[in-house]
């Protein structure tokens, strides 16, 4: 797609012409908006060809099968794997959860430890305190500094070798920090860990090659990338993947059942019990499709030059504190406006049709860290352009001076 324009690009995104104010959307760390391309892609299963998947003989049936491992293909091509190592999941939290439960829980034991960071959003972290209690390892984490980079000065302090499990975000959703997961996988590795990486904030922002990251799992979700709700990825090396118990029993994921036992198919089926979430895993292809039509090399130069341009803009503002300050970071930029409280801002700035979040972030740890009950985000994404920077800092000014 040449001469990429985001005027342009918003003609694919029915909201922008339904929406009552001009919207300056910049929430996209939390949910990315859906284009007409993958609308019309769930509509097209529902209408023309809506059977379930690996069960029906008649023709559209088969052809609802030959979509839906299509999609499968076109995701594996997209991070660089093999189709037998892409499991659909509801979205980045049930992929981490399955790992937690169907490999931490039956390998880890009271001698080992669990690894991540200070900066995990709650799908990364709660998973792995559930798992330490259940299997007695103990967890530990590796701390921020001030700046918004993970304290790495001195690896060895984290990776020992009682280390048996690392998990890592790629891109932290708060401080926009993009972490050198390639280098901690292999520091996990060299003390014989197992690895998985958070990739929800990573994924539809940059490049993501299985092969050169080496992680044993890797998890994202659709609804980040301009795909449906409800459908996610966990990537899993296909050795690991096959010595793994199933996470789920049903329907799909058994080649034989008697009543006293049960085999099960290969992978990945094996952890798709049921009827998957077939048309929102259809439309994740369909927005693979859209995002590579973009290509993700302009894609992610497009956030960093509006990141750069947002970043400078709220520096001149006196009241304007921004949280993290790392150079190679995503398009993610948390702050706070002094005498404002983070939902008074949020609230007043959509009087003016400028959607930010505002809370914890499903981050709390971070919170504590920074000294902060809640913060204000802003974050963006193919359909942002200057503009929407420009009417988002009046809005702030406006604001503050409200409060003043």
């Amino acid at each position: 797609m040449g001469n990429f324009d985001p005027i342009q690009i918003r003609e694919d995104f029915p909201i922008y012409t339904n929406s009552e104010l001009p919207l300056v959307y910049l929430d996209n760390a939390a949910t990315t908006q859906r284009p007409q391309a993958v609308l019309d892609e769930l509509n097209r299963y529902y209408t023309e060809f809506n059977a379930n998947v690996h069960r029906a003989v008649y023709s559209f049936g088969e052809k609802a099968t030959a979509v839906y491992e299509d999609s499968r293909q076109t995701i594996a091509d997209f991070i660089g794997a093999d189709n037998t190592s892409i499991i659909f999941t509801s979205g980045t939290t049930e992929s981490i959860n399955l790992v937690a439960y169907a490999w931490a829980r039956n390998n880890l034991t009271s001698e080992d430890e669990i690894l991540v960071t200070e900066m995990e959003h709650h799908s990364n972290l709660v998973p792995w305190q559930l798992a330490a209690k259940a299997t007695r390892a103990s967890l530990k984490y590796i701390p921020f500094n001030e700046d918004g980079s993970l304290d790495l000065e001195d690896p060895d302090k984290y990776f020992t070798a009682k280390t048996k499990f690392v998990a890592v975000t790629h891109q932290s959703n708060v401080l926009g920090t993009i972490n050198p997961v390639k280098d901690i996988v292999r520091m996990a590795h060299d003390v014989g860990a197992v690895t998985l990486v958070d990739g929800a904030q990573w994924v539809p922002h940059g490049r993501t090659d299985m092969q050169d990251i080496d992680c044993d799992f890797y998890a994202f979700s659709g609804h980040k990338m301009l795909g449906p709700t409800g459908i996610g990825i966990l990537y899993g090396k296909p050795e690991m993947l096959e010595k793994m118990q199933p996470f789920q029993g049903g329907g799909e994921m058994i080649k034989s059942v008697t009543m006293e036992q049960a085999t099960w198919n290969d992978i990945p089926y094996k952890f798709e019990a049921g009827t998957p979430n077939i048309a929102q895993a259809i439309g994740l292809g369909a927005a693979v499709k859209y995002i590579q039509g973009i290509g993700l090399d302009v894609i992610q130069n497009h956030g960093r030059d509006l990141t750069k341009y947002a970043i400078k803009k709220l520096t001149q503002m006196d009241s304007i504190k921004i949280h993290g300050n790392q150079h190679d970071r995503g398009p993610v930029i948390s702050f706070e406006v002094t005498g404002v409280h983070p939902h008074d801002l949020a609230q007043f700035l959509d009087q003016d049709g400028i959607a930010i979040r505002a809370g914890q972030l499903c981050a709390q740890p971070i919170m504590d860290k920074l000294g902060v009950f809640a913060t204000n985000r802003a974050s963006f994404y193919i359909y942002n352009n200057e503009q929407d920077i420009n009417k988002f800092c009046e809005s702030i000014e406006k604001t503050a001076r409200i409060f003043a």
